[in-house]
């Protein structure tokens, strides 16, 4: 599944995000840390998936699944807290700790704040169909 791109209006990409991969390769990427700058009003995985970093999401970022856990590892005062929804299904992603969240529901809400995100190393969907 896809995900679309919110139409939420995102403001300027002013805010710094480090995205670092435990396994670059699974993820289409040759370099382990990635430098971005993302809007308030992104998420964490939409950023991502504009800079074709392929962050898993299978239920296309609608909080049903936890495929697109990712750890915070700085800058956590930058988004929103985590709904019960959301603290539900990262329950279920396989090495979540306190700095587990969802990409899809990391959304930037403030600037000035610096973000450090680690993608996992196992993030990806063993059950994923390849297009035709």
């Amino acid at each position: 599944m896809h995900m679309k791109a919110s139409d939420t209006p995102l403001g300027p990409r002013t805010v710094p995000v480090t995205i670092e991969m435990e396994d670059p390769e699974s993820l289409g990427q040759a370099e382990k840390l990635v430098q971005l700058n993302g809007a308030v009003g992104e998420s964490i995985l939409e950023l991502a998936l504009a800079n074709d970093i392929a962050i898993e999401h299978a239920c296309g970022g609608v909080t049903a699944c936890s495929t697109c856990h990712v750890h915070v590892d700085a800058g956590e005062d930058a988004f929103d807290e985590p709904e019960d929804e959301e603290l539900d299904r990262v329950e279920e992603a396989p090495g979540n700790d306190m700095t587990s969240r969802l990409s899809c529901q990391c959304r930037i809400t403030k600037e000035g704040t610096p973000i450090t995100i680690r993608v996992p190393a196992w993030n990806r969907n063993a059950v994923k169909e390849v297009p035709h």
